[in-house]
């Protein structure tokens, strides 16, 4: 089930939010801790006929409560009183306030500085509190954040247990939670009104990730990252998911610690893992098997759980040049084209491998020059001292490094770097389009459109993880919503 949270500050709106909130989601918890006046709870909980949970946040568990803590337990009282469905009461106050009618006590432990690992002890104290429900919070920002309180959920005990992580990575607990067994996940009505900053709306959970559809046998696909690129990935692959009817999702993770990553994924039985645009070269060391020209560009965006290990490719080198190749046919071929790289990192060298190998005349420039030397020393290219990049002519200009951003500062590119009739290809951060090839498009720059090379990486990627075609449908959708 899903449980959306509403934030209401005004009880005129408060219904409203409420009817919304019923619609979308199982469960709705009113918070009390944001209203500007005193709200008629019993008004609230009635006017819809989905299950309440009434709570009342301090500050100190992320909360909006202003007053003071006896007013905080005079309120909870009353709620108890208009007979909602739940109540929520944090730990150390849930001995003062006793059962009453036949209202279910959540009893809440939070910590907002790190997850807690003394879970058993704190379960025992919350059970002996008369709790008919266990709730515990606390930030999330990685899948090791997340695991304990995923233990916490899926573990069999006298009472349920639920978890609510803090943090945009939430995400990756609440989709685990609804696999393996949590009685609700947690989600904001809509953005600006979320219980903590980065939660997710029900509308995403339900559009983006098909949440109701996950049981505990969906699997799952990783995707690396929680950007708005990551985010229009996993749109694409979801809708295709559900079009061809396969039990699988895609699961939004934060990368970590690679020894330990691997024992997590193991016992997820996640076999598949699609790493963002800043995490290319970060997975290497997990990757166990490389094909040899995937291993030589030091870079791999697609990992695969074979049979003896992960076995790590890059399709992001294959679908820039095919690109390239394309726009050049019957024009001048790659091997007679000027082409300079910029950038360091994973994504450049990647491509200026893919360009030596079609003996292209290949520069390499980035910020951090020593890189750039060794990544032209690898490759047999030329070294553009980064303070040199515009004085460099070019046919080619590629610019491959999410860290790179558009300016005048040191570091950064000026857009005075493309010439007209210059060709030019943006892959930091595929498929968003970028500033840089915004101005290359007004200084009569050939651009190349990177919805293309994305989508022949996304559409190859999503082959070798189904052994099925990716629906043309399926990526319009993903492609649309953005």
């Amino acid at each position: 089930m899903i449980c959306v949270t509403v934030t209401p500050t005004s009880r005129t709106l408060a219904k409203v939010d409420m009817l919304n909130a019923a619609r979308n989601g199982d469960i709705v918890e009113l918070c009390l801790d944001n209203f500007a006046k005193e709200p008629d709870v019993k008004d609230l909980i009635t006017c819809i006929d989905k299950p309440v949970i009434v709570s009342c946040r301090r500050k100190q568990d992320g909360g909006q409560w202003q007053g003071t803590e006896e007013e905080r337990l005079m309120l909870l009282r009353q709620a108890i009183v208009a007979g909602p469905a739940y109540i929520e009461l944090d730990l150390d106050i849930a001995p003062n306030v006793p059962r009453f009618g036949e209202t279910k006590r959540v009893i809440s432990f939070t910590r907002l500085d790190r997850p807690e690992t003394d879970i058993d002890s704190i379960f025992d104290e919350a059970a002996n509190a008369k709790a008919d429900l266990v709730k515990f919070t606390w930030p999330t920002p990685t899948l090791g954040a997340a695991w304990p309180l995923l233990a916490a959920v899926s573990q069999k005990r006298i009472l349920p247990v639920v978890g609510m992580g803090l943090g945009r990575p939430e995400l990756t607990f609440s989709l685990l939670g609804r696999k393996y067994g949590s009685p609700w996940i947690y989600a904001a009505l809509e953005q600006g009104m979320e219980a903590h900053e980065g939660q997710a709306t029900v509308f995403e959970l339900n559009e983006t990730f098909y949440c109701k559809d996950i049981n505990r046998k969906t699997t799952f696909v990783a995707i690396s990252g929680f950007g708005e690129a990551q985010i229009i990935t996993t749109k694409i692959l979801n809708a295709a998911f559900k079009e061809l009817d396969l039990n699988v999702r895609c699961l939004p993770i934060e990368l970590e610690n690679v020894d330990e990553l691997k024992k997590m994924l193991d016992i997820l039985k996640i076999r598949a893992i699609i790493v963002g645009s800043k995490h290319g070269e970060s997975l290497l060391d997990l990757a166990e098997h490389i094909d040899k020209h995937d291993a030589e560009s030091r870079y791999i965006n697609l990992l695969l759980k074979r049979d003896k290990g992960w076995s790590g490719y890059n399709t992001l080198w294959r679908s820039g040049l095919k690109a390239l190749e394309e726009s050049s046919e019957g024009k001048r071929p790659l091997e007679k084209l000027s082409i300079l790289v910029v950038g360091n990192g994973g994504i450049a060298n990647s491509m200026v491998y893919a360009m030596t190998q079609r003996k292209g005349m290949v520069s390499v420039c980035g910020p951090d020059d020593k890189e750039a030397t060794l990544t032209a020393a690898q490759h047999g290219c030329r070294f553009v001292p980064y303070h040199n990049l515009y004085e460099t002519l070019a046919d080619v200009l590629i610019v491959a490094d999410p860290n790179i951003e558009i300016g005048s500062k040191k570091g950064q590119i000026n857009p005075s770097v493309i010439k007209p009739n210059m060709t030019v290809l943006d892959l930091s951060d595929l498929p968003l389009e970028t500033e840089l090839m915004n101005e290359a498009r007004s200084r009569g720059a050939n651009t190349l459109d990177s919805a293309t090379i994305y989508s022949n990486q996304v559409s190859s990627q999503f082959k070798a993880i189904t052994g099925k075609d990716l629906p043309e449908t399926a990526f319009a959708k993903g492609l649309m919503e953005n």
